[in-house]
């Protein structure tokens, strides 16, 4: 018995027809005969999604705690059907359950060898629940792995567009008509969809990806299949990057879903010949464009090029036409020709012009005065094997060009040797070049002796001249060499002292390229207290962290020999040359590590400060606040206890009445003050607790005038997770907002509603508004908008609101009232189903 087949059923969000599209699939199925069962669908009283139900067996749900139903996975393996459906794959299950998670039932199942068909949304994938938590502001607590979609055998897109969606949601197709202005303003905005879409659409692309690379390496094909456009573009490092990065850009801005690929070869020997500076620059600039910079080791340059490309399944890759001059191209034809001629006829290979062409690349960048391998192998070929071809030309021509014009040919070589390979192939060259001069060239010929003393003379001049010539022309490729490095580590160090004067170099940025620079696997910022204080890593970069210097290939001392902080790299031992640079590296790397945590202090600063400001705007705003009820209490208590006056029962219950208020203006306006206070202070520690939302909002209004208020609280919203004291003071701040801008006659609406896992309260008046630059600056402390008169209080009802409910997990946010006003949206978590108490047996209560 094999196991069973899964096919999902993905959507970008709720509503966009997964259920429909799977009860579509399983009628046709039926039709073509075969046996196909619902183990457990949500319809959510759909009336479609209910008529598609029709006419399908349903094998019965299994009641558990609560009053729940879930699928009934015994049920389902007693009947064992071909194929059954299971709706909603992310689903938590209810306590009393086997599996807590749906897809663990579904799982057994496929075990089996039943075929399942589920359903799932972007937004349960728990890689990004992060992300769609940012989009949509609302955590996504139901999730399953992406390994369990990934693992299925068929993904299929159900996609709608969000106007198509909104539609839907408008006609009441998805929610309830109470939901649907919630959902509409909220989740189901035209921005969220829209980016919960493309997130959808974007992973569905990234698992066809998968499927044709497992496939490619299954069947092990190399060929490039254009499925879709994918362009490389190749990077020396030089200027004319740019204009290689723009062209591809625009070739790929003709087809869509076309990506850029920048990819940079550097060869394994250490530092770079590239400009670092450019190279920063060109990765900004397709990272700009939408591209993705890569950094490839690999000193067969067009070689790594194809391999890349091959690997990423390119089909066109973008070179620029080659800086060399023309007589550069002697020693081979380029980059460009060779990968042209390599790339078969499945990679389309595009040569684009520039400013740069034919002006010369000057010397690469080597460690010391060493060569390549390719050059110090011409030039022993050249030394050696040179002298043995000219001698062949030089003895079957008829023409006696003397003994002198044979030295300068001979010695032509011993100096082509010298350019290329340096001083021993040089040095070969002339020793060898005068031997073959003594024999086929000297009297007597074809014997190691001289007769005539002006040929010894001749000779031992043309051995003298050749290693002269050879030294001078290799200590000068040695003195091109290190300036051509001495260039390039000064690029470096100006660069990298540019980006971390300018604060434009993160510590973890400047560790990557530290890595990048000297190619190693992993860079790491050591430091420690005292001599015998363990380490501790400031920063780490690269496969693994390291922990102290002793397991680092090359380590080094930042900041003097107290040997306090340390910069640990591993991957290859750097030669001394190297370590010039990495200690500069390393200097660095305490400047920007000083530089953080002198910001830090510096934020720490400014949190100080604005303590201090609102303490300073606190004492301007009671002076005022505080002294009017104060004064219109003194005055009513002073008149009270004057003898002079006889009041009567209404004049007594009038000043009393105005005591009274001035005593509960100030206590508000105290209380308010207090809690701005633990706000600042951040003493605020809300005690989470699961409660109705239908025993706190009532008890809010206590503040306000009778019948200035229309509450609509259903009792069937679930219970949330919040502090009751602090919810309290946060609505009754609210409305009492709300009710001091509105109109009379026109009452504040207090609403609340559920939407997925958050439970929303809506707070709407028909006062003036605030306009949209405004929104923001209301919830500041001591900000009143408009004209508000001094007895408005000092302006920190909301602020204190705001800081309750951010404090409680939620958020506070002001909106447009559709036709005119103001409208605060308090949303908080909703709980989660409580599991009833095991109910307790009697003692003498028998089997």
């Amino acid at each position: 018995m094999g196991r069973g087949k899964l096919r999902i059923y993905l959507g970008a969000a709720p509503g966009v027809g997964k259920t429909y599209a799977m009860l579509s699939e399983a009628h046709r199925r039926v039709e073509r005969g075969t046996d196909c069962v619902v183990a457990h669908v949500e319809h959510h009283e759909r009336p479609r999604t209910e008529a598609l139900l029709r006419g399908l067996e349903q094998v019965p749900g299994r009641v558990v705690e609560h009053g729940a139903t879930e699928m009934d996975v015994d049920a389902v393996l007693a009947r064992r059907p071909a194929v059954a459906l299971v709706d909603e794959l992310a689903h938590t299950n209810a306590p009393g359950s086997r599996y807590a998670k749906r897809w663990r039932d579904v799982e057994e199942l496929l075990a089996a060898g039943i075929d399942v068909v589920s359903t799932v949304n972007i937004k349960d994938l728990e890689s990004l629940g992060d992300v769609v938590e940012s989009i949509t502001g609302v955590r996504q607590h139901e999730t399953l792995p992406d390994e369990v979609v990934r693992r299925a055998d068929q993904i299929e897109l159900v996609d709608m567009s969000p106007e198509a969606l909104r539609r839907r949601m408008a006609h009441g197709n998805i929610y309830k008509p109470d939901r649907i202005d919630a959902s509409l303003a909220n989740y189901f905005r035209p921005g969220n969809l829209t980016a919960l879409r493309e997130l959808a659409l974007l992973w569905t692309a990234d698992r066809v990806d998968e499927y044709l690379q497992q496939y490619r390496g299954e069947h092990n094909i190399r060929s490039t299949w254009q499925a879709r456009e994918r362009i490389v573009v190749g990077l020396t490092g030089g200027p004319e990057g740019r204009t290689l990065i723009r062209r591809a850009a625009r070739m790929a801005a003709k087809g869509s879903g076309s990506e850029i690929l920048a990819v940079y070869i550097a060869r394994s020997d250490g530092l770079t010949s590239a400009s670092p500076k450019e190279l920063a620059v060109q990765r900004t600039l397709v990272e700009d464009l939408g591209g993705t910079f890569h950094h490839v080791i690999g000193d067969d340059v067009p070689g790594s090029l194809l391999e890349f490309a091959r690997g990423v399944n390119a089909t066109q890759i973008v070179l620029g036409s080659s800086r060399r001059k023309t007589w550069q191209y002697v020693f081979g034809p380029g980059v460009g020709a060779t990968v042209a001629r390599e790339s078969g006829p499945d990679l389309d290979v595009h040569i684009v012009t520039h400013d740069e062409v034919a002006k010369g690349r000057g010397l690469p960048v080597a460690r010391g005065a060493r060569l390549g391998r390719s050059r110090l192998l011409s030039g022993w070929l050249v030394g050696v094997v040179g002298p043995v071809l000219l001698t062949l030309l030089l003895s079957n021509i008829d023409a006696d060009l003397g003994l002198a014009n044979n030295m300068l040919l001979f010695l032509s070589l011993t100096v082509a040797s010298a350019l290329l390979g340096g001083l021993l192939p040089a040095l070969a060259s002339a020793a060898f070049g005068s031997l073959l001069l003594n024999y086929y060239f000297t009297p007597p010929l074809h014997l190691w002796t001289i007769s005539d003393n002006r040929n010894i003379v001749a000779i031992v001049v043309f051995v003298g001249v050749a290693v002269a010539v050879a030294s001078v022309v290799d200590l000068a490729a040695r003195r091109t060499h290190q300036a051509a490095r001495l260039r390039a580590e000064s690029e470096i160090l100006s660069f990298l002292a540019g980006s971390v004067l300018r604060g434009e170099t993160t510590l973890d940025a400047l560790l990557e390229r530290v890595r990048e620079t000297f190619n190693m696997e992993s860079v790491a910022l050591l430091e420690r207290a005292g001599d015998r204080d363990p380490w501790t890593c400031a920063g780490s970069v690269g496969r693994t962290e390291l922990d102290r210097p002793e397991d680092a290939d090359v380590d080094m001392p930042v900041g003097g020999s107290n040997g306090h902080m340390m910069l640990a790299l591993t991957g290859r031992v750097l030669p001394a040359e190297d370590r010039r640079v990495l200690a500069a590296f390393a200097a660095q790397a305490a400047v920007v590590l000083d530089r953080q945590r002198l910001q830090d202090e510096a934020d720490r600063a400014r949190a100080l400060a604005e303590g201090n400001r609102i303490r300073t705007a606190l004492l301007a705003a009671v002076s005022h606040d505080l002294r009017t009820p104060l004064a219109g209490i003194k005055a009513s208590v002073t008149s009270l206890r004057s003898d002079d006056v006889e009041w009567s029962e209404e004049d007594r219950a009038e000043l009393l009445e105005g005591i009274e208020d001035g005593a509960d203006r100030l206590d508000h306006l105290v209380g308010n003050l207090l809690d701005m206070s633990r706000l600042q202070t951040g003493t605020v520690m809300p005690l989470i607790r699961a409660v109705d939302l239908d025993e706190v909002v009532p008890m809010a209004l206590g503040g306000v005038p009778e019948g200035s208020v229309d509450l609509d609280i259903p009792e069937t919203l679930p219970m949330v997770e919040v502090d009751k004291g602090l919810l309290e003071r946060a609505v009754a701040n609210i409305v009492e907002n709300a009710v001091k801008y509105s109109p009379d006659g026109k009452p504040v609406t207090v609403s609340g509603s559920a939407l997925g896992n958050r439970v929303e309260v809506r707070v709407v008046d028909r006062g003036p508004g605030v306009p949209d630059d405004a929104k923001h600056r209301i919830f500041e402390p001591f900000q009143r908008y408009g004209d508000a008169p001094r007895g408005a209080g000092v302006g920190l009802g909301l602020a204190v609101a705001r800081g309750f409910v951010e404090a409680m997990g939620g958020t506070l946010n002001a909106e447009d009232t559709p036709g005119g006003g103001l409208s605060m949206v308090l949303t908080v978590r909703a709980a989660p189903a409580r599991e009833p108490a095991a109910p307790e047996l009697s003692a003498r209560a028998t089997p």
